[in-house]
């Protein structure tokens, strides 16, 4: 058998039916931009793969502290032990977060990043004997990651359809839009008033898997103030918002108040390798700081703060960091709001949107906007067989390339977008 034979003998691949036809691509390698397959095509990567690869494939930098680290130290219990790696990179993300920030805790992707937050903002008011507060408040149409948790606080929708008797009830609010913003302040506040409620989880500005629907700081910033003024821990989910992709570091940047609790994965490591990150203010470790056994923090995971993990972040963070990185957030930022400029009016569209490096569009179809509407069957495949990797959201486009895309190659994407729009 061949390679793609052994796979479909072998392997389960994520949101995809098992009884389609469906063909997957077999990459060989990749590089830059770019993803080389067993047939000899070269597909641009304008998605940044899942939106975490950052700096390009097979980055030499990445690659480098990845090799070093395995030879090493590859991996050790993080209960008892700690590591260079680990601290460091620590450090790191703490001179960039907002300043409220004061620790690290790890865990392995952007899903229990957000489980080891809703436990952590659970358990603070356990520990300080209050378990009235049990209540979490979150958006309609969010996606928090896939364990029950995450899903819990996610959009009720598909995704979560045939677990909804598993999941704990959320209060769900709708995406601050449409003119909604005083019933919607109003509603939240009444939930917060109630004194029952434990936490507040959001992904700031962008909700990426809904259609990367965006929408206003500042009405993000009076939520957060209405929170924090009644003690409602406040849990930012910038897993994809974070570094870079909006324009700043965090999404967070862009708000006057800051969340008590981050939570960070995707392009952490440069897209190299899994690891998740949630830190916290000194506020929420206050009612953990006991000689009673029973209020420590009982979650970890094997691969805790793994350190070749850790090493490809720590590069990954100085390529970031680095004059070259920021000043391309900002050319990719305006190329975007460019083609959203000159996109916008064309009669195919029904909404175009951009901030920082992601931009998305909205198509008109017989159907409404979701996740399964029927054109994305369309769209993949066209994308693909013009070799650009464009992972459509239902009908909703987005681009989120790494940050060393070149104009040219940018521009391909975008003319292969309206070359798309002509054929509707």
């Amino acid at each position: 058998m061949n390679w793609l034979e052994r796979d479909s003998a072998s392997i389960w691949h994520p949101f995809t039916q098992l009884v389609n036809g469906f063909e997957h691509i077999m990459v060989e390698k990749a590089e830059g931009m770019y993803l080389h397959t067993s047939d000899g095509r070269k597909i641009m990567d304008a998605i940044s793969s899942w939106w975490v690869n950052l700096h390009g494939h097979s980055n030499p930098k990445i690659a480098e502290a990845v090799a070093n680290q395995a030879q090493n130290l590859e991996h050790v219990i993080f209960a008892g032990f700690t590591h260079a790696p680990a601290i460091e990179l620590a450090e790191k993300l703490l001179s960039i977060l907002p300043k409220n920030q004061s620790k690290i805790f790890y865990s392995d992707n952007g899903s229990t990043a957000n489980e080891v937050a809703l436990k952590m903002a659970f358990q603070y008011w356990y520990n300080k004997g209050n378990e009235e507060r049990k209540k979490v408040i979150a958006f309609e149409g969010a996606y928090h990651g896939d364990t029950f948790g995450a899903m819990s606080v996610g959009d009720r929708g598909p995704f979560s359809a045939p677990f909804s008797p598993f999941l704990f009830d959320v209060e769900f609010l709708p995406m601050p839009e449409n003119g909604n913003e005083d019933e919607l302040l109003q509603k939240f506040y009444q939930l917060v008033e109630s004194g029952k409620v434990a936490a507040f989880i959001f992904e700031p500005l962008v909700l990426g898997s809904a259609g990367m629907k965006m929408y206003d700081a500042k009405f993000l910033d009076k939520l957060l103030k209405v929170a924090q003024d009644k003690e409602v821990i406040c849990i930012a989910d910038e897993v994809f918002t974070g570094f870079g992709r909006t324009g700043k570091h965090f999404a967070s940047d862009y708000l006057e108040n800051k969340p008590d609790i981050f939570c960070l994965s995707k392009g952490l490591t440069g897209g190299t390798m899994a690891l998740g990150v949630t830190s916290c203010t000194d506020k929420i470790m206050e009612p953990y700081k006991s000689t009673d056994i029973m209020k420590t923090f009982f979650h970890g995971h094997s691969f805790t703060a793994n350190p070749i993990a850790c090493a490809a972040s720590i590069a990954s963070f100085e390529l970031l960091i680095a004059e070259k990185t920021q000043t391309q957030i900002v050319r990719i930022s305006q190329w975007q709001k460019e083609f959203h400029n000159r996109i916008s009016s064309h009669p195919k569209v029904l909404n175009s949107r951009v901030l920082g490096t992601i931009f998305a569009l909205e198509l008109k179809t017989d159907s409404d906007t979701s996740y399964v509407n029927e054109v994305r069957h369309k769209l993949y495949p066209f994308f693909l067989e013009r070799d650009i990797l464009l992972r459509p959201l239902g009908n909703v486009i987005y681009i989120l390339p790494p940050y060393i895309i070149k104009k040219e190659e940018i521009e391909k994407v975008y003319e292969a977008v309206e070359e798309m729009l002509e054929s509707l």
